[in-house]
């Protein structure tokens, strides 16, 4: 393997754990590279060199991003993914039914959707760790089914959970990582990136569950990826630990890579999705950015007296209004300050508070109920079955795998 095992200070307890320790790296590979020094050049002015002016120095890049991808990529429009007419079957089961999209070289793509609805064999096709019962998956070019081999050298995939030895170190598996891939990782900087700094000698069973998704996301990091799959990266992340997350998801779509966000938090999606792409019954029911999904979707919202009668505002500014809540309420029109002015004076007439108010577009949350309650009401009156769920643990592999 061209590792020194030797300087692997693990906590293994005895020879079976490892023996399965290295079971599990073994299918990995790792490339050499080779150091040296040059002998100077007969016919260079070396006193000239030595006073010349010195270059400014390159700017330092994050540890997770490659040389060559210094900036974003000159065409964000580059598909890095691309899914065309993607089926997936167990047995008699469809999880996935004639699924198409793509998700383009610097920017974020959020794959969202209820359990079930087909994102995780869609992932794994596209990771190729599924095979695709039909329809085809491009990564970077590569079919993941037959060149995996050549796909995982440049790709980095975050599980939602597992995937590490228990006994095995933080800083440890991080530079194992790092030398596996040989592209040039700094173990130490990626540790301290993802906030794990001061945990660098703790083993994987004794890190709490956000520190277990840091170091997961460190470890897909080790790749200096061009295309990151990522599964519920903030899953169990306390607020500080979200936001170094977030800010590091971010900076690898501006490095140029093509992140791949697989999330059932609406708010993380909306907070960093460039793109959104929504699952529903093995199906892709919407493809689009946020602004795009949102489109004619405008709203009041606000909160008031729980016994607010909704008729008479309704009759009093022209407008439906709808009761959301015990005390909340919701407006379906867009946030003209005339009728916001009619609201807040017809408010006051009644002598109800108004304690709470937004105004404008949609939240994701709302979006994505409004677009998955139209599929299954489109399913009912069509007549579809009932949705088929995927079959549960297909997710429980080893990284070392790839």
């Amino acid at each position: 393997l061209g590792l020194q095992l030797a300087n692997l200070a693990l906590d293994l307890d005895g020879p079976v754990e490892l023996g399965e320790y290295i079971g599990l790296t073994a299918t990995c590979e790792c490339r050499s590279g080779a150091v040296g020094v040059g002998a100077q050049e007969s016919n260079v002015d070396h006193v000239r060199q030595a006073t010349a002016t010195p270059s400014p120095a390159p700017r330092a890049l994050p540890p997770w991003q490659p040389a060559d991808h210094a900036a974003p990529l000159a065409s964000s429009a580059m598909a890095a993914v691309e899914v065309d007419g993607l089926t997936v079957r167990y047995g008699d089961l469809v999880a996935v039914r004639d699924v198409s999209f793509s998700a383009a070289a610097g920017q974020i793509t959020a794959v969202l959707g209820p359990n079930g609805a087909g994102k995780t064999s869609t992932i794994e096709v596209c990771e190729g760790y599924r095979r695709a019962s039909g329809g085809t998956a491009r990564v970077l070019g590569l079919d993941p089914a037959t060149q995996q081999r050549l796909l995982s050298e440049r790709m980095g995939v975050m599980l939602q959970e597992g995937g590490v030895y228990p006994s095995a170190r933080v800083l440890d598996t991080v530079r194992h990582y790092c030398a596996l891939y040989g592209k040039g990782a700094n173990a130490v900087e990626l540790v301290a990136a993802v906030g794990l700094a001061d945990r660098s000698r703790a083993t994987w069973r004794r890190l709490s569950g956000g520190e277990k998704q840091r170091l997961s996301l460190a470890l897909a990091m080790a790749s200096k990826p061009e295309v990151a799959f990522l599964d519920e990266p903030t899953a169990g992340v306390d607020v500080n630990g979200r936001d170094t997350i977030r800010g590091i998801v971010r900076a690898l779509a501006d490095g140029g890579c093509a992140v791949v966000l697989a999330t059932h938090e609406l708010d993380e999606a909306e907070r960093l999705a460039d793109k959104v792409v929504i699952f529903d019954q093995g199906s892709v029911i919407a493809d689009g950015t946020l602004a795009e999904l949102r489109k004619g979707y405008d709203e009041i919202r606000f909160r008031s007296a729980p016994d607010l009668d909704t008729m008479a505002l309704a009759t009093s500014i022209g407008m439906v209004a709808s009761r959301l809540g015990h005390d909340e309420y919701v407006i379906d029109a867009p946030p003209h300050p005339k009728l916001m002015a009619q609201l807040a004076t017809w408010l006051a007439e009644q002598g109800h508070p108004l304690t709470d108010l937004r105004a404008g577009a949609q939240r994701l949350e709302d979006v994505f109920r409004r677009l998955t309650a139209e599929n299954a009401a489109a399913a009912d009156t069509a007549g579809s079955p009932t949705p088929e769920t995927e079959p549960t643990g297909r997710r429980a592999r080893r990284r070392g795998r790839r």
